[in-house]
């Protein structure tokens, strides 16, 4: 039994994952079709915007369970559950099929100043920019996200056309590799210049707001787009950072956001989400609860970006540790967003990220295979 108010909004995230699924037949869901299995829904319920119970529903119960609220919180929780559960299809990045049945490394190349990915060494050497890409794509990234403007907390804007020169030359230096190429861009020229250079996906922190040809740009090109949340002004990615329930918060922004952009014109086949940790989240527990709960936002029914490498999350819980001396909490991220079901996880240091990331696979392939 579901005991909640008619009123409620009703949410369903995967929970009580499981090593494996033998023995437990009709006990258990597979998480998006990839390697995560799990035995129980959290349903979560608010009323006006606050959070006002939850109950944990066996998977074999759930018939029983949506018999005890609304049709129309019954429908709802079906939709979420069906997302959730339903096998992410594949994304062709150029060359690069991009399965989402497992989680991929895409690692950062910020070709800027105050840049700690390595790029700030190659402002001027697209060259060597482009070398530090492909040493990435052999160390294991699935994708290469190159990005000519910092936009953490305080960094100024950076002219479109400088922009443009940064990331530009560099994608033309690549776009015969066979490596997948991702362009970090708020505005509508530097996206246009960056798919006409031969970037195959568009990763952009305001989800399409901050540049206002942004969502035509994607909507013409056909490119895939990663949304993430933010929720400040468009030209203020982490103002108004205030949450009563971060996890809802941000989910139903993304959701919200994700439905407006289908509208729009652009195939959800060609969405993926990013909840933003860091991104308007200065509380350290508001980003742990987003983390924790990640996998409610399968529910959304697209990939799962988690962008929290070197983040100022790892330091606030490590003593202040400097950004160059996060790559263990890094780690522990990266880890936390696998064992969700996250299909891309966005990282600095890809060649340690890929280890673990493996590690983690044999762990899951040896539990999946046959005793």
């Amino acid at each position: 039994m579901i005991q909640t108010a008619p009123t409620a909004t009703l949410y369903a995230r995967p929970t009580a994952f499981i090593d494996a699924p033998f023995g437990f037949d009709g006990q258990f869901a597979r998480l998006a079709g990839g390697l995560q299995f799990f035995a129980a829904w959290e349903i979560i319920a608010t009323d006006g915007g606050v959070r006002t119970g939850g109950t944990l529903v066996p998977i074999d119960r759930v018939d029983d369970a949506l018999a005890s609220v609304t049709p129309e919180q019954a429908a709802r929780l079906r939709n979420m559950m069906a997302a959730a559960t339903t096998p992410r299809g594949t994304m062709q990045l150029g060359t690069r099929t991009i399965r989402f049945d497992q989680p991929n490394v895409m690692g950062i190349l910020n070709i800027t100043p105050d840049s700690f990915s390595g790029g700030s060494d190659h402002l001027d050497d697209p060259a060597g920019s482009a070398a530090l890409a492909m040493q990435m794509a052999e160390e294991g990234a699935a994708i290469i996200d190159l990005g000519g403007e910092s936009t953490r907390p305080g960094a100024a804007d950076v002219w479109e056309q400088d922009e443009i020169a940064r990331v530009v030359p560099v994608v033309e230096r690549l776009k015969d590799s066979g490596i997948a190429l991702s362009i970090d861009t708020r505005k509508a020229a530097v996206m246009e210049a960056g798919l006409a250079a031969g970037a195959h996906l568009i990763n952009d922190v305001s989800a399409l707001l901050y540049d206002d040809r942004a969502l035509e740009v994607l909507v013409t090109s056909g490119a895939p787009v990663v949304l993430m949340h933010y929720p400040g002004k468009p030209t203020d990615p982490h103002g108004n950072d205030n949450y009563t329930d971060p996890l809802i918060e941000v989910y139903d922004w993304l959701d919200d956001r994700i439905a407006a952009v289908v509208a729009a014109g652009v195939d959800k086949s060609c969405i993926i989400a990013d909840p933003g940790i860091g991104f308007g989240k200065r509380s350290v527990m508001d980003n742990l609860q987003i983390v924790n709960g990640l996998a409610l936002f399968h529910g959304l029914g697209v990939p799962i970006l988690l962008g929290a490498s070197r983040k100022r999350l790892v330091g606030a819980l490590s003593n202040e540790a400097p950004a160059d001396k996060r790559l263990g909490g890094s780690l522990a991220l990266a880890l936390k967003a696998a064992e969700q079901g996250a299909q891309i996880i966005r990282v600095h240091d890809v060649y340690e990220s890929v280890q673990a990331i493996r590690i983690w696979r044999g762990h899951r392939d040896a539990a999946l295979s046959p005793r």
